[in-house]
């Protein structure tokens, strides 16, 4: 098990890494190659129905400082500075995009074996300012993650989240979108040598008064080869299938077909990841 109790993103991450993780509904493809002086650069591109989107990422580690440089076809141009360990246990992150002038933002965190720590403050005049926390161990932590807008002078996020962990078994409640929303996650590993897990997830909306529940399963049919398959009290249910068919390149079919309206055709996704 990890040391620490981790930041606060971790909180319900197997359950939503089970339960919606690698789903997709469009044509993906992507392909990764490296130069002799170790740059990687990443190329991808996105069929959504009629339209397109592809990108190019270059990515450049030098000691512990890491280097992302993305350009889309939106003419955007995206860029990530990761520090790793400038002290014990700190990152520091610096990004920004071009040509959005206000897309500017510094991030520090911040782990250590009993709490972990995330702030950002974007670089404007009046920034939004953000701040996540984590306490506790491996077994069990609460945390909060807070966003303020100095512009306005208010709240725009309020979420509160704890968490359970054993060998075999992870459980965790948020409360979202300033109290308005309660979201409970469950992971089980049933079979470690078969990578076979299941999963639940449950959200109450107090303002509607609405419930959604989605269940989850994967299986390891071999060491290279995972199915997945997950349904929802919406009627909405999706498969899928994962081929490592060589080291760190995969070949994934996902599906989703609506149960309440068979009539309607099934969607189908299809990605194909390429790395040497």
């Amino acid at each position: 098990m990890v040391k620490g109790p981790g930041l606060y993103t971790d909180i319900g991450k197997r359950a939503r890494d089970l339960l919606y993780r690698d789903y997709q509904g469009d044509h993906k493809f992507t392909i990764t190659t490296y130069s002799p002086t170790g740059v990687a650069i990443t190329s991808s591109g996105t069929k959504k129905g009629d339209l397109f989107l592809a990108d190019v990422n270059t990515q450049l580690k030098r000691n512990n400082v890491t280097t992302d440089i993305k350009v889309d076809t939106s003419s955007n141009l995206s860029t990530t500075i990761i520090v790793d360990e400038p002290a014990p246990g700190l990152k520091a992150i610096f990004s920004f995009k071009v040509p959005d002038q206000r897309s500017g933002k510094l991030e520090l965190q911040y782990l250590h074996d009993y709490a972990g720590i995330c702030t950002s403050i974007g670089l404007t005049a009046n920034p939004i300012v953000n701040f996540s926390g984590v306490v506790g161990t491996n077994i069990a932590a609460i945390g909060t993650d807070v966003s303020f807008d100095t512009k306005t002078g208010n709240f725009t996020k309020c979420n509160a989240g704890v968490s359970f962990s054993n060998a075999d078994l992870i459980a965790a409640l948020t409360l979202n979108d300033k109290g308005d929303s309660l979201n409970a996650s469950y992971y089980h590993i049933v079979k470690p040598l078969t990578n076979t897990a299941v999963g639940a997830e449950v959200r109450h909306s107090f303002s509607t008064n609405e419930n959604t529940i989605t269940v989850g399963t994967q299986h390891a049919l071999d060491p290279l080869t995972t199915v997945k398959a997950r349904i929802d009290n919406l009627g909405k249910a999706n498969a899928l299938i994962q081929h490592e068919w060589r080291p760190k390149s995969l070949f994934t079919i996902s599906g989703e077909v609506d149960t309440k309206a068979i009539d309607k055709s099934a969607k189908f996704g299809l990605a194909l990841a390429l790395k040497p």
